[in-house]
């Protein structure tokens, strides 16, 4: 069985005080899986994300462990184990493709490996060379995308990873989330059920900032998950 590579206890998070989005959130991520997060609207999701990614301060865990070490999102050691691609980023404008990539394998401290394969299966040759303001929502998710394959991190978090793809890059998409368990461990939300059904190890299912149901492999079945949802019109 994969060893536990990140273990988190009691999160709680939030935006203001009045309004917790994250309550009493625990669960581990094991090497080597995928891990595909489903909720609604609201559930908490994206927040999730960015309490993962060291983007919101504004959050207490009575434990936070990484390969069994204690840590903290924000700390350099955890940063250079992860990436994450998230649902909107805008960031970097005025990069090119190639500008980006090399900016991010120069931040790993990593060279730069071939990464045709990846433009080619995203097809993404055309663009390249285009600046990231300049690109349509769907080729400036591929950038991330790109990216982040290519830099295998230990810890691969993908915020609605989906949204903007064109059909062929999804199905690609798809490909590597289930071949990423080589590398490392991905941890991806979603509220495209096609996309958790056909990808995922291990289903979390998010309502209210709360993990209310969790599906191993061999239970994951689009009609339970549509019923622990509550919404068997969702999706």
């Amino acid at each position: 069985m994969s060893s536990t590579l990140l273990e988190i206890r009691g999160l709680n998070a939030w935006y203001s005080r009045k309004k917790q989005i994250l309550s009493d959130f625990s669960l581990e991520l094991a090497e080597h899986e995928a891990v595909g997060l489903i909720g609604l609207n609201g559930a908490g999701k994206t927040t999730f994300m960015k309490v993962l990614s060291g983007l919101l301060p504004t959050y207490h865990a009575e434990a936070v462990r990484f390969q069994g070490r204690p840590v903290t999102f924000r700390e350099k050691g955890l940063r250079a184990m992860r990436y994450t691609v998230f649902a909107e980023d805008c960031s970097f404008g005025y990069f090119t493709f190639w500008e980006y990539l090399t900016y991010v394998f120069a931040s790993y401290r990593q060279k730069v490996p071939d990464v045709s394969g990846l433009v080619k299966g995203f097809h993404f040759e055309d663009y390249a060379d285009v600046l990231l303001r300049d690109l349509s929502t769907g080729n400036c998710k591929k950038v991330f995308l790109i990216t982040a394959f290519a830099l295998k991190p230990a810890l691969l978090f993908l915020d609605e990873p989906v949204n903007g793809l064109d059909f062929q890059s999804t199905e690609y998409l798809y490909k590597q989330i289930a071949g990423y368990k080589e590398y490392g461990m991905v941890l991806f939300s979603s509220h495209i059920l096609e996309s958790i059904t056909l990808t995922s190890d291990r289903v979390l299912v998010l309502e209210e900032g709360q993990i209310r149901q969790t599906f191993e492999r061999g239970q994951i079945d689009a009609a339970k998950i549509r019923e622990a949802l509550g919404d068997e019109d969702a999706f």
